[in-house]
């Protein structure tokens, strides 16, 4: 079962593929799975049944709340929150303490390679896109598209960024399209909100 630190806490029902670290004082509930090369930082929470890809890092006192999915390689930084319940109470409208029947889960879906800088905060349900960068303390309740950059209280879009994880460049010389500076990859805008690679 991986790497595990001895302060760490897993439940015996977690699947945790032989090459990923879990770090010191983490948790790691019920049926959580945590796929190849995984790290989970310091004091770090992966709530019960949240799948998290291969190569995915989650850094110290990150919480990942269920029913979270993180897909391949997404990096999750200090601090970040996924929150699970739209319309959070500690009570019923009656007055009687919540219970785990009173309400409906709902979660966060981060796409291939994408990343949540720190202490940023993440409202379910939300989709966050392909290679999406999520800026350092933004709150972000609605869907980011593929290669957005996206800042702010709430998260709004600021530009593009590549697979690289650098901030695009418009291309003077063809309208529509950006550059990558770390690697010369080409992107197309498609309307408003959507950006792909252009493979030529």
């Amino acid at each position: 079962m991986g790497n595990v630190h001895a302060t760490a806490d897993v439940a015996d029902s977690a699947t945790i593929a032989e090459s990923a670290r879990v770090w010191h004082y983490a948790q790691v509930r019920e049926s959580a799975s945590l796929g190849e090369n995984v790290i989970v930082g310091r004091g770090a929470y992966i709530g019960t049944g949240v799948e998290v890809g291969d190569n995915c890092k989650i850094q110290n006192y990150a919480l990942v709340y269920e029913p979270a999915k993180l897909a391949r390689g997404v990096f999750i930084g200090p601090a970040v929150v996924l929150t699970n319940d739209h319309f959070p109470r500690a009570i019923n409208a009656d007055g009687s303490p919540k219970s785990a029947h009173d309400w409906e889960p709902v979660g966060v879906d981060i796409r291939e390679g994408a990343s949540i800088g720190a202490s940023a905060t993440c409202v379910a349900p939300v989709v966050i896109g392909r290679w999406a960068l999520v800026g350092s303390g933004s709150v972000v309740v609605k869907d980011v598209p593929d290669f957005a950059l996206v800042v702010g209280s709430p998260a709004r879009r600021v530009g593009w960024v590549g697979t690289a994880g650098h901030p695009l460049t418009a291309d003077t010389t063809t309208p529509g399209e950006w550059l990558c500076p770390a690697t010369g990859a080409r992107y197309r805008q498609v309307g408003d909100d959507e950006l792909i690679e252009v493979h030529e």
